[in-house]
């Protein structure tokens, strides 16, 4: 392990990695224990009792942050021309079919967000194998295949976010930045662990949610009390 800066020792001074601390007191803490010089993304972290590997145990949903993601989103939307114009209005970066297949053909994956249209899910399917291990591929669960394009990309501009377990039974996403306030960073959180709870399968047994940690991109993992939030 490398040494320590100034910051880094500062930061670990502040907080008891043994201790497990309330929703309201990590969304706190979170922002304290941070030394990035950037404003860094807080993510979530939470480790589930199922088995990834069945299919009715894969936990995959969407959910609307209330206070958006802090970031930036690039949204790409493949449709035909009639749509063009909707997924502009709507606040879309990049809009087309057949040039942009073209270049992502040719290894161009510049965005974070692919929506795209049932009808023409035919010629997208081919670009799997590049898409799919950037999370990039639109899916009709997560509401990236769709007819209304023009709400699909506001949606997404707005802060809504899709997430699926890993094959360790971990669901890891963003909850906002180090700039948002600790009321903002806490309801982000409430809305995605309501939105996993609501997607507990029916097979999973024992403890469904079994730890949950906040962090920021560059920041010790903060352990929170299940127990504080009413619903878990």
């Amino acid at each position: 392990m490398g040494k320590l800066t100034k910051k880094q020792k500062e930061a670990l001074t502040k907080y008891n990695p043994a201790k497990e601390y309330t929703l309201e007191e990590a969304s706190a803490l979170v922002k304290e224990v941070n030394y990035a010089k950037f404003d860094a993304s807080v993510d979530i972290d939470v480790r589930l009792g199922v088995d990834p590997r069945k299919a009715d145990q894969m936990v995959r949903g969407v959910v609307a942050l209330p206070h958006g993601t802090g970031k930036q989103v690039r949204v790409l939307v493949l449709c035909t021309p009639d749509k063009e114009a909707e997924a502009r209005e709507a606040g879309a970066d990049y809009v087309g079919l057949d040039e942009f297949i073209a270049k992502i053909e040719g290894g161009w994956t510049d965005v974070d967000v692919i929506i795209t249209m049932p009808t023409v899910m035919a010629k997208i399917g081919k670009l799997g194998r590049i898409l799919g291990p950037r999370g990039l591929m639109p899916n009709p669960k997560s509401g990236t295949v769709t007819m209304e394009i023009g709400k699909a990309v506001r949606e997404v501009k707005q802060g809504k976010i899709d997430f699926k377990v890993d094959k360790t039974g971990i669901i890891h996403t963003s909850i906002g930045k180090v700039s948002f306030s600790p009321e903002q960073l806490r309801d982000n959180a409430k809305e995605v662990l309501t939105t996993i709870m609501k997607l507990k399968p029916s097979t999973a047994k024992g403890t469904y949610i079994k730890s949950i940690h906040l962090s920021s991109t560059m920041s010790p993992g903060i352990k929170v009390d299940k127990t504080s939030i009413p619903g878990l």
